[in-house]
């Protein structure tokens, strides 16, 4: 179930806490694409405080938000750039995005495939996805004082296995918000040190995000399971055998 956009706006834009986990997100974020020069660049979900830093460069940049959350004019003071979506049905060509910001939107669609199936077609070919999930094993998953800690958290496993069943191959993933999911002056003062210090021993079990970033695939795989006959040279000479070319007919002397 997604949480109401104006709940959405009110964390990342009105409290401390949510303007850092916004600036955090974001360095994330651009580590991935750090140039999206001509690029068409898309946000879904509540993607709206990530793709800021990519108004700079990219040649279109559009923020979708499904019908169930809501929407809002963003950015704010400036031409338009969102628009109220079908959680499953764009209004975009397919084979249309660059790069896609998929937040707040995986985890609480209630039909994750038919999402993934949308996002499938909507990118362009070689174009590249990057998830922001709630951490399964870190607190903010287990806390209602942030987004995070609604829908379906998942692993690093979970979410890269779901992503190749849709044709996605996972290329990177990151983690980020280390801290404490708290809005106490002591913690949000030392957020900064605990991003390195998580960063630093790549202690992806204690973050409360997980960031993978998948490419679309579009060529076919065989299904797990399946057998792929490949014939040998032998195999492949076999049928010539018995299509030796017969002499010519010799003519009767009158």
């Amino acid at each position: 179930m997604h949480l109401d956009v104006v709940d959405l706006r009110a964390f990342y834009y009105r409290t401390k806490l949510g303007r850092t986990a916004q600036r955090v997100l974001q360095e994330r974020l651009r580590e991935f694409w750090p140039e999206t020069t001509g690029m068409t660049v898309a946000g879904f979900g509540f993607a709206a405080p990530f793709l800021r830093p990519f108004m700079q460069d990219a040649a279109r940049l559009i923020c979708m938000m499904p019908g169930q959350q809501g929407v809002m004019p963003w950015p704010p003071g400036e031409d338009n750039r969102s628009v109220l979506v079908e959680e499953t049905l764009w209004p975009i060509a397919p084979g249309s995005i660059d790069r896609l910001i998929v937040a707040h939107g995986l985890e609480t669609c209630e039909r994750a495939n038919a999402l993934l199936e949308e996002i499938w077609r909507s990118l362009a070919p070689g174009g590249e996805v990057v998830f922001v999930l709630p951490n399964r094993s870190g607190s903010w998953s287990r806390s209602d004082a942030t987004p995070f800690g609604y829908g379906r958290p998942y692993s690093f496993g979970q979410a890269e296995a779901q992503l190749r069943a849709h044709n996605f191959i996972p290329d990177q993933h990151k983690a980020a918000l280390y801290g404490p999911p708290s809005h106490k002056p002591v913690w949000l003062k030392t957020a900064g040190m605990w991003e390195r210090f998580g960063r630093r021993l790549d202690a992806q079990l204690i973050a409360g995000v997980l960031m993978i970033q998948a490419t679309k695939q579009i060529y076919a795989t065989p299904r797990p399971g399946s057998k792929v006959l490949v014939p040998g040279p032998l195999e492949v000479l076999e049928g010539l055998a018995g299509a030796r070319p017969k002499p010519a007919t010799q003519l009767s002397k009158s």
